[in-house]
């Protein structure tokens, strides 16, 4: 396969979604979004495996790469839905950091044009970080910048799918014409088909 081709591509959209994935799971950590983390982790090492086989020529991590693709849309999706409110969830439950603490997106406190305006009793600081009375001045709420990071994802990871999938037709049909040469008679082949089925 020369460059220029869904094999190039893939490579692509491989290390798109590892930047993408990198800079989400920086922002995760930053808000101590537990769930997402995690996500975040097995997606790295599953795009990288994907990124490998491409290079490799090894359709079996491909496959493995595009139902994983499959399942982050999924995920996705629920990041999104949960932000938006939809369905009973709600945004300010403690769902994505597993109920162990009370932190939310990152975005929330520290979003384009957001002035966090502290809690102080009687000129005393608190000792939680994030108790604030409110949080004003926000340009975009972070809700919806959470949605266009997940919308993003699904859109890289939906292409990566229908290239993954056409990556390893490609290298199916590669192996198959290694096989059988375009020089064997079609008796020839038939022994092959049969001897190969037999061992």
């Amino acid at each position: 396969m020369g460059c220029c081709t869904g094999r190039c591509t893939l490579i692509f959209l491989c290390t798109l979604q590892l930047l993408a994935a990198l800079e989400r799971q920086v922002f995760d950590f930053l808000g101590y979004q537990w769930a997402p983390i995690l996500a975040n982790f097995l997606h790295i090492i599953i795009v990288i495996l994907g990124l490998f086989g491409t290079i490799q020529y090894r359709p079996r991590y491909i496959v493995v790469y595009a139902i994983w693709t499959a399942i982050w849309v999924t995920w996705n999706i629920f990041i999104i839905c949960f932000y938006l409110e939809v369905g009973g969830l709600s945004k300010d439950s403690e769902l994505l950091t597993f109920n162990i603490s009370q932190h939310q997106s990152w975005w929330s406190e520290n979003g384009p044009g957001c002035v966090r305006k502290e809690a102080s009793m009687a000129g005393i600081k608190g000792l939680d970080s994030h108790s604030y009375i409110s949080v004003i001045g926000c340009a975009l709420e972070y809700r919806y910048i959470e949605v266009m990071h997940s919308s993003v994802q699904i859109l890289v990871a939906l292409v990566g799918f229908v290239y993954a999938c056409y990556v390893v037709s490609v290298f199916t049909e590669e192996e198959d014409s290694c096989k059988y040469s375009s020089t064997d008679s079609w008796a020839t082949v038939f022994v092959k088909k049969h001897t190969l089925s037999l061992s």
